[in-house]
């Protein structure tokens, strides 16, 4: 159940119920084997089942989630993942989400390694362009949800549209990240009288302790793991150390962290380039987090440990600072964004977040998925059926897929 609490100055605040550690966990693993796409997609799959559906937070609080997830190193959906599982229910709930959203794929990928030499030509099969093709539907529904909230007014459309030009023309990571800062000061400074509802406070309840000692732990590993890993010479402190310190210092995650990846494994011997790229089709074709990658070039890396030792080192490296991050900043989140400077900063993000999404729709989501006019014919038929026939996403993957497979078969 929800309650309205009282507020002298705002008149009545919409609380949600708190929820369970298997309440969170059984979500996520749902998200976690449905979701494909990569992670603008999983974006959008997020809001429809815990904004839409589930009305755990409002649209303006998971928009102020993604803006500052984007702001941080790693993998940014896995991160909205982390922060939403606390806000419903604590460090715990942040644990759940990641575990159930990324345990699935990372199962498979290691799975997939062990099994290699047998799946040759199986990611080029008809059910790969399905999940392509219902990402576009995907990733349409949440820009086109996201812009109706976030984009209601000119000025706000225009920083959407023009964040969408920039990002598509200069495609790097340092671009989207001077566009978040650039949007957030134009808001600061011109979006301080749009009129707009309070943002549900998030209920969140971690002591400030607890973000100053992850930060703290944070650097010391950041710091001493090459130092450690100098000094010991071990091969399982060097698995470590490398997929920490990925994890750590690429900002967007997904597709952004590949070339590093490529650079830290291959040229060391570890993994083959054909090794690396077999390993990416497969990560491209199961859901979940992309960055479950690090799981296959951990079983498959040589020396030891690799296995399912290696993929469970490099899993837990790649995503530990995601962690450090998301608690890091969250028990100061509600204090900041209850500032009015900083909602007008924050809908300035949100507008540029919203082209940043619409300018992946096209790249790479668009461009990886329609080829051809039953391409198209096949995403408006999903996007249909999300928007107008309100079918759950998971249904809707599953006939994109089988439709993907009669047309490979025809």
């Amino acid at each position: 159940m929800r309650s309205f609490i009282p507020d002298a100055m705002k008149g009545k605040v919409f609380v949600p119920s708190r929820g369970s550690f298997l309440e969170v966990l059984g979500v996520f693993t749902r998200l976690g084997l449905t979701s494909f796409g990569g992670p603008i997609a999983h974006l959008g799959y997020f809001r429809q089942e815990i904004v839409v559906r589930r009305k755990w937070l409002d649209e303006a609080s998971y928009a102020d989630l993604i803006a500052l997830c984007q702001f941080l190193p790693g993998p940014s959906s896995s991160q909205t993942g982390i922060a939403l599982g606390i806000s419903r229910a604590g460090v715990w709930g942040g644990f759940a989400a990641w575990l159930g959203f990324t345990l699935p794929s990372a199962i498979l990928l290691t799975m997939f390694a062990y099994a290699t030499t047998f799946l040759h030509g199986a990611t080029t099969a008809g059910w790969l362009n399905g999940l392509l093709v219902v990402a576009v539907a995907v990733v349409a529904q949440a820009v086109w949800g996201m812009a109706t909230t976030l984009c209601p007014d000119r000025p706000r459309a225009t920083m959407a549209i023009v964040s969408a030009i920039a990002i598509l023309l200069l495609p790097i990571a340092i671009v989207q990240i001077t566009i978040i800062v650039l949007a957030g000061l134009i808001g600061w400074r011109l979006l301080r009288k749009t009129q707009q509802e309070a943002p549900m406070s998030l209920p969140i309840t971690l002591p400030r302790r607890l973000a100053i000692g992850c930060w703290i732990i944070f650097f010391a590993l950041l710091l001493g793991l090459p130092i450690l890993r100098q000094v010991t010479q071990n091969q399982s402190i060097a698995l470590f150390d490398t997929f920490f310190r990925v994890g750590s210092l690429v900002f967007g995650g997904g597709h952004v962290v590949l070339p590093l990846l490529q650079r830290e494994v291959v040229p060391a011997g570890w993994v083959t380039n054909e090794q690396f790229i077999t390993g990416y089709a497969a990560a491209q074709a199961v859901p979940g987090p992309l960055s479950t990658f690090s799981a296959y070039l951990g079983a498959v890396s040589k020396p030891a440990p690799n296995g399912w030792l290696g993929a469970l080192i490099a899993l837990v490296a790649i995503f530990l600072p995601s962690f450090f991050f998301v608690i890091g900043i969250l028990p100061f989140w509600n204090a900041l964004r209850t500032r009015e400077s900083f909602q007008a900063a924050l809908r300035g993000v949100n507008a540029a977040v919203v082209g940043i999404l619409l300018a992946a729709l096209y790249q790479p989501i668009w461009t990886s998925a329609i080829h051809a006019p039953i391409d198209f014919a096949l995403a408006l038929l999903d996007f249909g059926l999300l928007v107008l026939w309100k079918w759950p996403p998971w249904l809707v993957v599953l006939l994109s897929v089988a439709i993907g497979v009669g047309l490979h078969l025809l």
